[in-house]
């Protein structure tokens, strides 16, 4: 995740981290991906099933009833041990997670253990009553998925009506005084909708949005053609951080953000160089902090049948399940020979990714990416739009004094 606002705009500066000791619990969220400690945020996909068919859903979902769900004694417990482990923040997804009846109860418990809960959704059952509810549950922030505008995004997710059903939601959510943002995943065939994303989140005065690279997984594994190629990804990352610079000169201070790409790191960072901007040193501190990729260590997912995954990608290794073991035992589980491989990756890493010079500032990108289009789990990650120039070890290294101009 790499906040483009917080580094290329100055929303964040290395000190703002070091005032609250880094450590998870102790951040505030917008300073939570710099924590030392990174204690993982862990994502619960609390049911498989949902009311849209999006081309590129990682879990493969249907509107349908799965069997083997966690019941809410089951989840209830997974939360207590997360909030005994220190997770800072749960993340509640799908599937559409407001298809679980439970939903209220669960998240009323996750704030009550005094963990931040987040809401990742297709905003379309998100009504006035349902906003109202979800206020008094202490959400901390919504995520609504939009991948295009009115058809482009009702073509992604295989149901017409869907944009406008999403819209709607998003504006209950913010009526009802919940932080709402969007969530958008590129491809080729809704690429050229970036700009119209922005117009919308100025025109509903939307106060985030992530811009999610695709990642080569469940019903996004026969998108991968779709995906932009090195100069394309370069140019449209250019045109977001240009788009989010555009929005703080003019007094809109949205949070945007990339995801899933951690290439955008030392693109970002070589941009400021080449811009002589005051602030390229900082931003080469927080990188660092940020530490890249990481799966398996600062991210974890639990499934809706209670797998425990190194992200919501992952869904084809398993790590153990809450059901027979409780997910802080799987996770500190030293003798897991992937997780440990994942938490000291540069031994792995084959290829270029071996030996480029922003590695602790990349973490060797998406793995899961990596070994789908390779079938090589340590090769490297396909979608690295950076040259062999720009990481070659040879060339100036990232902290040299041009690079740490105040």
């Amino acid at each position: 995740m790499i906040g483009i606002s917080k580094l290329y705009c100055g929303t964040v500066e290395p000190s703002d981290v070091l005032r609250y000791g880094a450590e998870s619990r102790r951040l505030p969220s917008h300073l939570l991906q710099f924590s030392t400690d990174k204690k993982p945020v862990v994502v619960f996909s609390a049911t498989r099933r949902c009311n849209l068919r999006c081309v590129h859903c990682y879990s493969q979902s249907e509107n349908r009833s799965y069997e083997g769900e966690l019941t809410t004694d089951e989840a209830l417990a997974m939360l207590e041990d997360l909030a005994r482990f220190g997770v800072p923040v749960v993340l509640f997804s799908g599937g559409e997670p407001m298809l679980r009846t439970d939903l209220l109860a669960l998240l009323d418990a996750a704030a009550a253990l005094g963990m931040r809960t987040v809401l990742s959704t297709n905003g379309t059952l998100i009504t006035e009553r349902a906003a109202a509810r979800l206020r008094t549950t202490n959400l901390s922030y919504v995520g609504v998925s939009l991948d295009g505008l009115r058809e482009t995004n009702d073509e992604f997710r295989g149901v017409a009506g869907a944009f406008e059903a999403a819209l709607r939601g998003i504006r209950c959510a913010r009526e009802a005084g919940i932080k709402v943002g969007l969530r958008f995943t590129i491809t080729r065939r809704n690429a050229d909708q970036v700009d119209g994303l922005f117009d919308l989140v100025a025109a509903e005065n939307i106060p985030r949005i992530c811009f999610y690279h695709l990642v080569y997984a469940g019903r996004g594994a026969k998108l991968a053609a779709e995906d932009l190629d090195h100069e394309e990804t370069r140019r449209l990352v250019d045109r977001i951080i240009d788009r989010t610079a555009a929005l703080h000169r003019a007094g809109r201070h949205v949070e945007v953000l990339t995801v899933d790409n951690h290439a955008d790191g030392p693109h970002l960072y070589m941009r400021m160089l080449r811009e002589k901007h005051p602030r390229a040193g900082a931003v080469l501190d927080l990188l660092r902090m940020n530490r890249g990729n990481s799966s398996g260590l600062g991210i974890a997912c639990i499934s809706w049948d209670g797998a425990v995954h190194p992200d919501q990608f992952w869904r084809h290794t398993t790590l153990g399940n809450v059901r027979e073991r409780p997910f802080s035992s799987i996770w500190t589980d030293a003798a897991n020979p992937l997780l440990a491989k994942l938490r000291d990756k540069r031994p792995h890493l084959k290829g270029r990714c071996a030996t480029c010079r922003f590695l602790d500032i990349c973490g060797g990108n998406f793995r899961i990416r990596a070994e789908a289009a390779t079938g090589d789990l340590w090769a490297p990650d396909p979608a690295c739009y950076l040259t062999d120039e720009e990481i070659a070890v040879a060339a100036d290294p990232p902290d040299t004094p041009c690079s740490r101009a105040e």
